[in-house]
């Protein structure tokens, strides 16, 4: 009984109609029709949505979306929880409806992110993804949305929370320096064939969210996106580069929020049947190198998709 994949995440944005625009027009994500002012709920494939944009300040993760098969697994991972000690409730009907879900059972990490564990999403069969910028697609399905990584208070506790009470898989660890004289150990944690759907590493930071990361199907769009980023001065926060471990080619970027996020191809695949893991002294083969962010992002002008 436990987690198959990220489901789907919710950020709680500062500002709604740029974030629309990025997710449209620089990610190539299509955003269901909705209200001024409303949430955004925005699709990577043909579930009605994998990312939650609320109007909310925080500008970081309001909470993750951890996908099990049935009502019968999702019991067993609320009975783990309750062996742990931890405090977790049912969710109401109200909140099954926002979030396009059959159940729900809600928990918190050890830093206080919202965590949700859930069964029967919605899918848009009726309305196939199609994005915008005309992308070949995102790799989702039985991997999930993508990965997050996130910046936690204490490791070891995040390490408990994550493996042994919702049963994520350890695929690496890599320690590196992110300041000079500052090690950086960052724990890689699976729950499917994509090599991770969560990272964290213990490090003070503004915000939990460190990047989410998507990845295309094709490694053109990478590239497109990269030159997309320049002609519109979105910030590249990485340059183009290969990762040791789960050998993503990718870049980063600001999101209108401050985080980043990772647009990549051609990461690698678990098998639990032979896996070995293993610990890395460097992020990246090549590349990745960091760049300051010295200029806001600008308003891109972009007309709303039809649909």
């Amino acid at each position: 009984m436990s987690i198959r994949a990220l489901g789907y995440i919710g950020l709680g944005v500062s500002d709604l109609e740029r974030w629309e625009r990025f997710a449209t027009h620089i990610l190539g994500l299509v955003v269901e029709p909705h209200a001024p002012g409303d949430t955004l709920f925005c699709r990577v494939d043909e579930r009605h949505h994998r990312i939650a944009v609320h109007p909310d300040g925080r500008d970081d993760l309001l909470y993750a979306g951890w996908e099990v098969a049935d009502a019968t697994e999702l019991a067993g991972v609320a009975e783990r929880l309750r062996v742990a000690g931890i405090p977790h409730s049912v969710a109401e009907p109200q909140l099954l409806r926002d979030r396009r879900v059959s159940g729900l059972v809600q928990c918190s990490d050890p830093d206080g992110i919202a965590t949700e564990i859930f069964w029967g999403p919605l899918v848009e069969e009726r309305a196939p993804f199609v994005s915008p910028r005309a992308l070949s697609g995102f790799v989702t399905g039985d991997g999930g949305l993508g990965h997050i990584v996130l910046t936690v208070a204490d490791a070891d506790a995040s390490m408990h929370f994550y493996r042994d009470v919702l049963g994520l898989r350890i695929s690496d660890f890599i320690e590196f320096e992110r300041l000079p004289g500052t090690l950086v150990n960052m724990a890689f944690l699976h729950c499917n064939s994509r090599h991770h759907s969560l990272a964290f590493m213990q490090l003070q930071a503004p915000k939990r969210l460190s990047h989410l990361m998507l990845e295309a199907r094709e490694i053109d769009d990478v590239g497109r996106t990269y030159s997309l980023c320049e002609a519109e001065h979105i910030p590249i926060t990485m340059t183009l580069g290969r990762h040791t471990n789960d050998e993503m080619l990718s870049f980063y970027m600001a999101t209108p929020s401050g985080f980043n996020l990772e647009f990549g191809w051609g990461g690698k695949t678990v098998d639990d049947a032979v896996w070995q893991v293993e610990r890395y002294h460097a992020v990246s083969v090549w590349g990745h190198r960091r760049q300051p962010v010295v200029q806001p992002l600008p308003i891109i002008q972009t007309e709303r998709v039809p649909r």
